[in-house]
C-alpha cells in the first residue's frame, strides 16, 4: 500500500469518530452497477474501542441497518465485529490507507451467501475517504464496491 505522499495519516479511531455520510454503488463482476445507496453513519469511542452505527437506504427502498465494533489491537492493526460476519474482520493501516479483510452473510434473493470482501480505504483531503471494496465467492470476483465517504460538521 505504500505511495509516495501519503498524507494525510488514516487514524481509524479518528476518522470514524462523529456524523459521517457516504454514497455509494455495487458492481456485479461485468461492471454493470445493480445498486446504488447511501449511508449514514455515526462512530463513538471509548478508548481503544469503537462503534459505528451505519443505516443504509438503496435506491429501491431497501434499508438496512449494521452496528460494527471496531477494536484497536496495535498501533496499526484493528479488528471489527458485527452481526452478519461469519468471521471477525482484520484492519490494517498504513499511512493514508487501511485494508480490511472479512467473510459476510449476504442476502440475495432468497438466498444467503458467504462473501468475502477485500476493503482498501483511502483518505483523502477534506475528510474524503473512498472505499474500493472487491467481494469474492471461492475465490472468483462477483461483485466490486466503490463508496465515497465523507466527515460531518
Amino acid at each position: 500500500m505504500k505511495y509516495e505522499s501519503s498524507k494525510p495519516i488514516m487514524k481509524v479511531e479518528e476518522y470514524f469518530s462523529g456524523p459521517i455520510k457516504a454514497w455509494g454503488l455495487i458492481q456485479n463482476r461485468f461492471g454493470k452497477v445493480t445498486r446504488r445507496f447511501e449511508i449514514d453513519m455515526n462512530g463513538t469511542w471509548d478508548g481503544d474501542t469503537g462503534t459505528l452505527d451505519e443505516h443504509y437506504e438503496y435506491s429501491d427502498g431497501v434499508k438496512e441497518h449494521r452496528v460494527w465494533t471496531i477494536k484497536k489491537v496495535s498501533e496499526n492493526n484493528y479488528e471489527g465485529y458485527a452481526d452478519d460476519l461469519v468471521n471477525k474482520a482484520v484492519g490494517l493501516t498504513e499511512e493514508s490507507d487501511v485494508k480490511w479483510s472479512y467473510i459476510m452473510d449476504v442476502d440475495v434473493g432468497k438466498k444467503t451467501y458467504s462473501i468475502s470482501f477485500d476493503d482498501r480505504m483511502y483518505l483523502m483531503n477534506n475528510g474524503v475517504v473512498i472505499n474500493r471494496s472487491y467481494l469474492k465467492k471461492f475465490g472468483f470476483r462477483v461483485a466490486e464496491l466503490t463508496i465515497f465517504m465523507q466527515k460531518q460538521s
